[in-house]
């Protein structure tokens, strides 16, 4: 039975049919090495993105964890950034089978200039070679090298927060809820951009989009197979690796979650804020409508994606002026 949807945003229904058109709806698992391939081709390097920014960039080393191998992290500043600056620690998308550090770094390049935050952007191993924990594992290493050398990249330990895109926007809710249960570094704030957190992938906006826009149930489906192989869907899938698995979200920072209205993830981006707000954790929830999965990356100056960056950035304002 086909499912009625809500349309698709006209300015970036156009963008989806005419520069999106061989993006596939579906992925499917004998799809991830040609989408590796065609990913890594379309990559913008880094120096070519800020070349007319007033924006610095040094690259890292952190130590992994107990056996674990080390992790690469890069550092972008403003050159004149003032010291003690706030910290944002940005995990990138491509559903944990794509991408680097860099990938989706457009948006937060703003928050530097204007903001005058430290962005620091980790280099976690992807599934299904790396399958959980070994994503969420590389970004709390990244997290806790952050914590305790943050004098040495100008920033702000007492004002670190997370953020990440899709996948990445999964493991930043994550590394929140790790955070809280090991005791580890005080995170101040969570901004989860359409984050990927729900490997049940069972929602009605996932049953809406089945081979339809950007990132659908099958995509989804494969991803998370990669992710947690034979325990994806069951009880024992952990928290830290789909964070809508957590039974108690008290005790977590303030968050920022947004989604589109024709996206896979609307359903449980949305139930994730409302059980924020049950749990007593301030949240900022917005549903974009009309906009599809990632939208703002793909068409970034459709007016949607320009309000959806603007309300970010808003956010954050009002987190690091406090």
């Amino acid at each position: 039975m086909l499912l009625p949807r809500p349309p698709f945003d006209p300015e970036l229904e156009m963008a989806r049919t005419t520069l999106l058109a061989d993006v596939p709806a579906s992925l499917t698992p004998e799809m991830v090495p040609e989408g590796r391939i065609r990913t890594a081709k379309s990559a913008v390097p880094i120096e070519h993105l800020i070349h007319d920014r007033p924006i610095i960039v040094e690259h890292l080393q952190a130590p992994g964890l107990a056996t674990e191998p080390a992790v690469i992290l890069s550092v972008l500043r403003r050159p004149d950034s003032a010291p003690n600056a706030p910290i944002v620690y940005f995990t990138h998308g491509g559903g944990y089978l794509f991408g680097d550090r860099f990938s989706q770094i457009d948006l937060v390049l703003d928050w530097i200039e204007r903001l005058g935050v430290v962005v620091v952007t980790v280099e976690y191993r992807l599934a299904p070679e790396n399958p959980h924990p070994a994503p969420i594992e590389d970004c709390y290493a990244g997290l806790l090298w952050i914590s305790q050398n943050a004098h040495r990249i100008g920033g702000d330990k007492d004002s670190l927060l997370v953020a990440g895109v899709s996948a990445g926007g999964g493991l930043a809710a994550g590394l929140a809820l790790l955070a809280r249960d090991r005791g580890g570094p005080h995170l101040t704030g969570q901004l989860l951009m359409c984050p990927m957190l729900d490997d049940r992938n069972d929602s009605l906006s996932a049953q809406q989009f089945v081979g339809v826009g950007v990132w659908d149930a099958i995509s989804n489906a494969t991803a998370w197979a990669a992710l947690l192989g034979a325990e994806c869907g069951t009880d024992s899938v952990s928290p830290y690796a789909a964070p809508a698995r957590a039974t108690d979200l008290s005790g977590l920072p303030s968050a920022f979650i947004d989604c589109g209205s024709t996206e896979t993830f609307r359903d449980e981006d949305v139930d994730y804020a409302a059980r924020l707000w049950a749990a007593g954790v301030q949240a900022e929830l917005h549903v974009w409508p009309g906009a599809f999965h990632g939208f703002d990356t793909f068409v970034p100056n459709s007016a949607l994606a320009v309000v959806a960056r603007r309300a970010r950035e808003q956010w954050l304002r009002r987190l690091i002026m406090c």
